[in-house]
């Protein structure tokens, strides 16, 4: 499994999730590049993404919603606020409402990733940080440590079926 750890800190108010992939870095910063590509692991194994729009450039905006296996659609956005092509991004991650203007009853997470070259495989980082323990526990008693992780362990197989 590409997870290998998973940090909760309450005091710093951040879930930080670290996976390596048995992939170059600029192949794993395809996935988050390519719109098509991310909705293949964006969401966890049975919730699949629909990216809506796609622009990860400083400034930019990614808009997608998740589909559960019953139909339901959650309505998710980035706000990308910087971009260091294939090293990094860091982007506002926001619930959306059906017509996907920001959902302010629910958290708003700053997001950092970082790819990092590690003998030619990629060790990733993806640090979210809260605006106060409270929607911290908020997101965690939602199920996003356990959702994230089943997303990013989807992330190898998608590589490994890539490259044949």
């Amino acid at each position: 499994m590409p997870v290998v750890d998973i940090n909760k800190d309450p005091d710093n108010l951040t879930l930080t999730i670290t996976a390596e992939f048995a992939a170059p870095v600029e192949r794993v910063w395809e996935i988050y590049a390519d719109p098509r590509q991310l909705e293949k692991v964006w969401g966890p194994p049975g919730y699949p993404a629909t990216v809506v729009e796609h622009s990860l450039a400083t400034g930019g905006r990614v808009v997608y919603y998740m589909t559960s296996p019953e139909g339901e659609k959650y309505p998710g956005y980035w706000e990308v606020t910087s971009v260091d092509e294939p090293q990094a991004f860091s982007f506002e991650d926001g619930f959306a409402n059906e017509d996907f203007t920001p959902n302010t009853d629910l958290p708003v997470s700053y997001c950092d990733y970082r790819f990092t070259d590690v003998d030619g495989r990629t060790r990733a980082t993806y640090s979210s940080r809260y605006a106060s323990a409270e929607a911290l526990q908020q997101v965690l008693d939602m199920g996003m440590e356990e959702g994230a992780t089943l997303a990013i362990n989807q992330i190898d197989e998608f590589l490994a079926q890539r490259s044949t």
